[in-house]
């Protein structure tokens, strides 16, 4: 199911590296009061990076209840840059997770896939407003194929680039503590998504413009690779310890399209607490509600074989889970 990187991973890896030791090591050679001015810039600077791996594991033997033996493991990496100085602020964050799950008798699936890039910039005119003209990026995609294991694990419904969502805007971004709470408002800002899987491309997959197919199913033209869309995004961020060992970080994004169905919002709301048992041992408790319009959810007719689409729907993940965590 997995196959080895491509060249494309191993480029996007590359460039999140390349991009993170810049920020995080800016070397300025020159005389003295160039150094001094350095200085000055590093001192805005803040960073942190986080690794984590939860593990759980169930074995039976002769377990008269019955059981299938399992094993599962979540690897999560998240870094992130952030300078705040005067006038100016600068968000970056990397985040990166990985999940697998062996059970008896099965194959290998895949439980969490997610690699995420993002920046926002901001300026004021003053230091007395908490608001900030600002221009945003955000990236979005996946490592490896994905499967909807409830019907068949032959053919994949999602792999690395297939999608990607690649938002760019710009608007105002309001902090009086930007750290722990913003809200952003954008009314200029290029959705691009990016199917770049051929096969799911022609099946329309994610809402790009389908093949053409003839009476004979034979493809007339091929389906379109990637889709653009101009609209309003909405987002807003809070992160705070609520008592002592116990922090929670809640981020909702709003996103409609001027063109298509004007009002008609996609929905990425995303709630995660972290519990700190000690200096390594951490759990956490998340909740993601998405909701699409252009995701259309895909069920197999087990009478025909054929898939059949349903439409789009809410689509909710829960998480829970218990293991090591350090911070680096």
């Amino acid at each position: 199911m997995f196959s080895r990187f491509s060249e494309k991973h191993s480029i996007i890896i590359m460039l999140v590296v390349s991009s993170f030791s810049f920020a995080n090591n800016i070397h300025i050679k020159s005389n003295d009061s160039t150094n001094m001015v350095a200085d000055s810039l590093r001192a805005g600077w803040k960073a942190y990076n986080r690794a984590s791996l939860d593990i759980s594991e169930v074995a039976f033997v002769n377990w008269n209840a019955g059981g299938s033996n399992s094993i599962s493991g979540l690897f999560g990496m998240e870094s992130g840059r952030s300078y705040k100085k005067g006038h100016m602020v600068w968000e970056n964050r990397v985040v990166a997770r990985m999940g697998l799950n062996k059970q008896q008798e099965q194959s290998l699936r895949k439980t969490d896939d997610l690699l995420e890039l993002s920046s926002r910039f901001g300026f004021r005119k003053d230091t007395l407003t908490n608001w900030y003209y600002s221009a945003n990026f955000s990236f979005k995609t996946q490592f490896a194929n994905g499967f909807n294991y409830a019907n068949s694990d032959s053919k994949p419904i999602s792999s690395f680039m297939a999608p990607a969502y690649l938002f760019l805007g710009v608007g105002t971004v309001y902090g009086e503590h930007i750290e722990e709470f913003s809200a952003y408002m954008s009314p200029m800002t290029l959705k691009s998504t990016f199917v770049l899987d051929q096969n799911l491309a022609n099946a329309g997959s994610f809402g790009v413009t389908p093949a053409e197919f003839d009476d004979e199913g034979n493809i007339i033209s091929e389906g379109k690779k990637y889709r653009r869309e101009f609209g309003i995004l909405l987002t807003s961020g809070y992160e705070s310890e609520i008592m002592e060992n116990i922090s929670v970080r809640n981020e909702l994004s709003l996103y409609t399209d001027y063109l298509n169905d004007f009002g008609n919002f996609d929905i990425d709301w995303q709630v995660n607490f972290r519990f700190i048992v000690n200096d390594f041992i951490k759990a956490s408790l998340g909740s993601h509600i998405k909701y699409d319009n252009d995701i259309k959810i895909i069920n197999e007719n087990t009478e025909t074989q054929e898939d059949e689409i349903s439409g789009a729907k809410v689509q909710w993940k829960q998480l829970l889970g218990l293991g090591v965590s350090i911070d680096f």
